[in-house]
């Protein structure tokens, strides 16, 4: 695959200070210019003020120059108009507004985290100690960027721009209504959802495992029980643990790990899954606030929003 991670995002809001500070609990970094940094990934998100919540922009590594000329042949076939820069290539998603920007980058060489030992039945491989997710005491601080979901009124266009335009892989659909695509080997770095009106749905971030999935999501409850929205359970499409909660734009953001890895596209089939398949395979069913967020309307009149 040309694409080989998700650089950053950017996501514009209303009140950008407090959303801000939201995201340095949940455990990103503070950097300059609105920037904040994970621990494996460098900058990977920007929160910059806008009318109401949206995915600004996104921002994909490539290999080289070859790999941005035939994404903006691709592009050109679609009728997507593309701005070619010095080891970049810009394009907007015209139903979303979004800017993608296909930019020259080194792959990334991400340090391998020890396995956590988790006993099971006929096997122990933790003896005569304690687990080790009950003794860490450290803040939970996401590895990197995982994906981002988007919604969309025009959920064909919004796929193939993704898909068949930047060309990210499809990994499985719900239905005709959501596009699991990805520009790594990670399962999915975009969700294309179909929706009537194009907002940023939710933010996912990789910790190390089930452990931290549970503390970063206890921490960020503590004082603010609020911000909960779903969790924990384990998604079907991408296998990943997770657990939602809510920023103070009204965005979701989720804690994940144990993500689906597709290293060959070949030994890789995509489903079409119907219903509830798609979102859980256990775990709480999902709220009715999660499929249809409650700003919703307020979106969709143009309403200043700030969530809830």
């Amino acid at each position: 695959m040309a694409l080989h991670r998700l650089i950053s995002l950017t996501m514009g809001v209303p009140n950008v200070a407090e959303t801000a500070a939201y995201y340095a609990d949940f455990g990103l970094v503070p950097d300059q210019e609105g920037w904040f940094t994970t621990r494996d990934g460098g900058r990977q998100l920007r929160i910059v003020a806008a009318p109401t919540r949206r995915l600004v922009e996104v921002r994909v590594g490539v290999d080289d120059p070859d790999d941005l000329a035939a994404a903006a042949a691709r592009l050109r076939r679609l009728g997507v108009p593309a701005e070619l820069g010095s080891g970049t290539l810009t394009a907007y998603d015209r139903p979303t507004g979004v800017r993608a920007v296909l930019e020259v980058s080194p792959r990334p060489v991400y340090a391998p985290v020890p396995a956590t030992p988790y006993n099971g039945p006929g096997r122990t491989e933790r003896a005569g100690t304690r687990a080790p997710g009950i003794s860490r005491a450290e803040p939970v601080r996401p590895h990197k960027l995982g994906h981002a979901v988007v919604g969309t009124t025009d959920f064909t266009a919004t796929t193939a721009f993704f898909r068949d335009g930047l060309g990210f892989k499809a990994s499985d659909y719900i239905a005709d209504h959501g596009a699991f695509l990805r520009c790594s080997t990670d399962h999915h770095n975009i969700l294309v959802m179909a929706a009537p009106v194009a907002f940023l749905h939710h933010t996912s971030w990789q910790v190390d495992d089930v452990d931290d999935v549970g503390r970063g999501a206890t921490a960020m409850l503590e004082d603010h029980p609020e911000r909960h929205v779903w969790g924990l359970g384990r998604h079907h499409a991408g296998s990943n643990f997770f657990w939602y909660l809510k920023d103070p734009a009204g965005n979701f953001a989720e804690y994940y790990s144990d993500m689906d890895c597709v290293v060959d596209d070949q030994l890789w089939t995509p489903e079409t899954l119907e219903g509830a398949k798609g979102l859980f395979n256990w775990g709480p069913p999902p709220p009715p606030s999660f499929l249809h967020p409650e700003d919703l309307a307020a979106l969709m009149t143009g309403s200043h929003s700030q969530g809830g």
